[in-house]
């Protein structure tokens, strides 16, 4: 099979489109003929490495999954025998870790779910680690309620699109923070205010939330805190990696001290949560935002795009198979 290969830690550079044996499920995973895959930073992390911010010595350890990719959409092509929930047939959608970039790829049963109906395998490709981020991080640890004032930092980029939505399905009155060419987008997903931050900070308005989720958090934590209500969360789900250092650092003392909480997590994928966003997405509720699409021999450009960070929505991969595979 075909498939997008990294024998080196390092940028987009080092990935290779190439011939590599087919993988044969283990007794808890399905064979998956996949025909899209979306770019994720979980594959940048595993594309560059566990010490990407020391390249020089990152290069000298070697890749512990050589395929990328960790969201698939496709088509079951075998069980393993201790698999339950699926057969050789079903349009299944996830995510798998590692591995989503290639013609084939398994996956452990608890982490798909059926293909939305009425999604084409691109669109439901784009929706695993986005959404369910999105979605735990509003739910699970944010704990939003309908009739809340809730504010999206981030809310043009992969998680920020599902998250206005999401947050929209719960009831919640929402306000979208994002660049002024992203506007339109915000407003066109539901969203009831927008904030293009370019113009307004949204930390020095004197507007206070209930529920923050930063999905491309910039500001400092004690400018989040000032924006929330009393007994108000804010959710970091993305930023870089020393405004999360410090939150890490700081969060839990902030917590302690007042009653405006904030925590940072990461998302676990599972069917449970994949089949409720099935819902919502064949219910119109949700519905996946793309900006571009590229083939899998592309997938250098796709993460390379991804990692500019001017991506509307979701980056694409689209996985044609010849008729010998």
């Amino acid at each position: 099979m075909k498939a997008i290969v990294s024998t080196q830690y390092g940028p987009p550079d080092v990935l290779q489109f190439k011939e590599i044996a087919t993988p044969t499920p283990a007794d808890d995973e399905v064979l998956i003929k996949v025909f899209a895959a979306s770019v994720n930073p979980l594959d940048s992390y595993s594309m560059r490495g566990p010490l990407f911010f020391l390249p020089i010595i990152g290069r000298l350890l070697k890749p512990k999954h050589k395929v990328i990719g960790s969201d698939i959409a496709g088509r079951v092509e075998a069980v393993g025998r201790d698999v339950k929930q699926f057969q050789p047939g079903d349009e299944v959608f996830g995510g798998k870790g590692s591995g989503g970039f290639a013609e084939y790829a398994c996956a452990i049963e608890d982490r798909l779910a059926l293909k939305p109906a009425n999604l084409s395998f691109g669109d439901a490709a784009a929706v695993p680690i986005a959404a369910i981020t999105a979605l735990q991080g509003l739910r699970d640890k944010g704990r939003i309620q309908r009739g809340q004032n809730v504010l999206v930092d981030g809310a043009s980029g992969g998680v920020g699109t599902f998250a206005v939505q999401i947050a929209k399905s719960f009831g919640a009155e929402v306000t979208a923070v994002c660049s002024t060419k992203n506007v339109d987008i915000a407003r066109s997903i539901g969203a009831d205010h927008v904030i293009d931050y370019t113009r307004e900070d949204f930390t020095q308005s004197g507007q206070r939330y209930d529920l923050i989720l930063g999905a491309n958090a910039h500001h400092s934590m004690f400018d989040y805190r000032r924006a929330l209500n009393r007994d108000g969360m804010f959710v970091m789900i993305g930023g870089g990696w020393v405004p999360i250092l410090q939150f890490m650092l700081l969060a839990p003392f902030l917590s302690w001290i007042g009653s405006k909480k904030m925590c940072f997590f990461i998302a676990k994928i599972n069917t449970n949560d994949l089949v409720f966003l099935k819902d919502l997405l064949e219910a119109r509720e949700v519905v996946p935002v793309i900006d571009r699409r590229y083939p899998l021999r592309d997938a250098a450009e796709a993460l390379r795009y991804r990692e500019e960070g001017h991506a509307q929505g979701k980056v694409v991969i689209t996985v044609e198979h010849s008729s010998g595979t």
